[in-house]
């Protein structure tokens, strides 16, 4: 196994799509908020094609350096698993349909209930609107959303916006990572 670091250009590069990515994923949990409900439908699809675009440019830039370094093409094949890859031009699928129809409490036909990875998506998304019904617990998705809209409004200089949009637990949450960051100071030269 090769244990050479990333080389610094290629890790920095990586690290800016990685924050565009964060920042992208930042957009869409803030257009599933009330006040953005004129522009969800469209916004949301943008930013998480744009979220899941920007991240594979960053597996695309690390495939081609691994590539110029020698690598196998199966073992980059491997890593990039390229099996589950799906095209959005396809999409959406029967499956997920199913599952957009078990969210909704509506049912699938006969001819829907068939398929047997139809049956188990319905039944994910009736799970998933019933949890929808209770308030959010878990910890750790509560901790990345705040996080998420306290590094937004820091670095957009608009903590007070964190109050017009989210819930107040939400918005207090958020309030404190923002105010936990600071922001770097640029270096004179």
């Amino acid at each position: 196994m090769d244990s050479t670091a990333m080389p610094e250009p290629l890790r920095r590069a990586v690290h800016q799509l990685v924050a565009e990515t964060v920042q992208n994923c930042q957009d869409v949990l803030a257009y599933t908020e009330r006040f953005a409900a004129r522009d969800w439908k469209r916004m949301t699809l943008y930013r998480s094609t744009d979220a899941a675009d920007t991240m594979n440019m960053a597996a695309m830039l690390i495939a081609a350096h691994c590539q110029r370094a020698g690598m196998p093409a199966h073992t980059l094949e491997r890593y990039l698993q390229v099996g589950q890859q799906e095209l959005r031009s396809a999409a959406p699928l029967e499956r997920d349909r199913a599952y957009t129809a078990g969210l909704a409490g509506e049912p699938l036909s006969y001819v829907e209930m068939r398929a047997p990875s139809n049956r188990m998506q319905h039944s994910l998304g009736q799970e998933q609107a019933e949890e929808a019904q209770l308030p959010v617990e878990e910890p750790l998705l509560l901790f990345t959303e705040a996080c998420l809209h306290g590094l937004r409004a820091r670095l957009s200089e608009d903590l007070d916006s964190l109050d017009d949009y989210l819930p107040p637990q939400m918005a207090r949450m958020a309030r404190r990572v923002a105010e936990a960051l600071e922001m770097p100071e640029l270096a004179t030269m």
